[in-house]
């Protein structure tokens, strides 16, 4: 008998019926709260009412690093550096592994290997977090001149170590929430971390878009404009995460005593966006980075990039979208190897038909994913570019957009093919129903 087909809520109704996947569910749920929490715990020996408004007036990378760690900065939380030194001694140890031979052997010698990478990330967390907490300490105390008032009520060398011993922990302590999620719960924790720092602002910035309406600060048909624009940023993202090159493999049939083996047809998925939220990520980083050198240091040259590389110009804007398209090929290049990738199709007996095994195989991926690699550094650069615009031309809080939106889409989708796997497995239909395609996710 044929199945019949099931409603989006039956389906959302079925997952209260797996006591596994209901257990994930609530163990993230319940982990993620702890460090929504955590966010207004405030560090010893800071005012967080004068924080706020030094957050709110500066903005630049200030406000870029308070939207990555969901308001922790603002409030000088115990999570003030948010997820961030671990995403960024991933990143390095990626890279690292490119040119260094033992990195590089690691990656390759499976569950093993990925447990020893993880261990030197987490070494590589606490050092930069030790660096950046001394950083954050050193600046906290020069905010005292800025005229904002006082923010630090005690500085010195006992509020530097009291600081940076505070925010290293916190940072451990995120980095263990997220692979507690990872391991026991239901997504990529580290993720899902970063997106309820971001969920959480959305309220706030509905709101102030709300307050600027009803203060005839808007024109009336800006909220709708806002709203219509959200709903097609999101369907542009979601089209293009989810939006493949499918390269065709056969296999040739082999004889192992008596019986055949192989002849089987499959494809190679080649993402649009492989990079995911690098690139924009680092982009932003290096643009705003000068602006907050310019804050502490008072040197000439140092204002004068300041005032050159200001957000809004055609120049940052031109800078921005030229180093997201660099770091989209640049991430890439290091994540996805064709040589590597042809060698194996080669030794498991496939071929793509009409391209030679080996050299000429690596030449025709390779060429293939620079061709979409374009496509996806266009659509990255196009998204992240837009609220910029729309603050400059319709001068509107646009908070909705960028590398918020392509983050908070990305793991959403993550999570729910995650979770339809589970429904799936255990012969219940997906949130696309029996006769649906399944979700996938940035990783396929």
């Amino acid at each position: 008998m044929a199945a019949t087909p099931q409603s989006p809520s039956s389906s959302f109704a079925n997952i209260a019926k797996i006591p596994e996947l209901r257990k994930r569910l609530l163990f993230s749920a319940a982990l993620l709260a702890v460090y929504r929490i955590g966010v207004y715990v405030t560090t010893p020996g800071v005012d967080r009412s004068v924080m706020q408004r030094i957050v709110s007036g500066e903005g630049g990378f200030l406000g870029l690093f308070n939207m990555f760690s969901g308001g922790a900065l603002e409030n000088l939380s115990i999570f003030a550096l948010g997820i961030m030194p671990y995403v960024s001694a991933s990143i390095i140890l990626q890279l690292l592994s490119v040119v260094i031979p033992k990195l590089e052997s690691l990656q390759r010698e499976g569950e093993l290997g990925r447990r020893k990478i993880n261990q030197y990330t987490r070494y590589g967390t606490i050092v930069l977090s030790l660096i950046q907490g001394v950083g954050i300490a050193s600046y906290l105390q020069s905010l005292n001149n800025l005229g904002y008032g006082r923010v630090v009520a005690d500085p010195g060398f006992g509020f530097t170590a009291l600081t940076v011993l505070t925010l290293t922990t916190g940072t451990a302590f995120i980095m263990w929430l997220g692979e507690q999620i990872t391991d026991r719960g239901i997504g990529n924790g580290i993720s899902l971390i970063i997106f309820s720092g971001i969920v959480a602002r959305m309220p706030s910035a509905v709101y102030d878009t709300y307050r600027f309406a009803t203060q005839d600060l808007l024109e009336p048909i800006t909220p709708v404009f806002i709203l219509g624009l959200i709903v097609l940023v999101v369907g542009c993202i979601i089209f293009f995460e989810r939006g493949m090159r499918k390269i065709p493999i056969q296999y040739a049939k082999r004889m192992v005593g008596r019986k055949i083996y192989g002849g089987q047809s499959t494809h190679l998925p080649l993402k649009i966006n492989m990079s995911g939220v690098i690139p924009p990520i680092f982009a932003s980083s290096l643009l705003l980075f000068p602006q907050t050198i310019a804050q502490v240091v008072d040197f000439s040259w140092v204002q004068t990039v300041r005032n050159t590389i200001q957000p809004g110009t055609w120049l940052y804007n031109t800078l921005y979208v030229g180093l997201i398209v660099f770091f989209c090929f640049f991430y890439t290049s290091v994540q996805f190897n064709p040589v590597d990738v042809a060698d194996n199709i080669k030794k498991y007996g496939g071929f793509i038909p009409g391209i030679r095994p080996g050299k000429k195989t690596a030449e025709y991926i390779d060429r293939v994913l620079s061709r979409i690699t374009v496509g996806g550094a266009l659509y990255i650069s196009a998204i992240c570019i837009l609220p910029t615009l729309l603050q400059t031309q319709l001068n509107v809080p646009f908070y909705f957009g960028g590398t918020a939106l392509l983050i908070v889409v990305g793991v959403a989708l993550d999570t729910a093919q995650q979770i339809e796997s589970h429904l799936i497995t255990r012969h219940y239909d997906g949130f696309a129903g029996p006769k649906g395609k399944r979700i996938r996710g940035r990783k396929g």
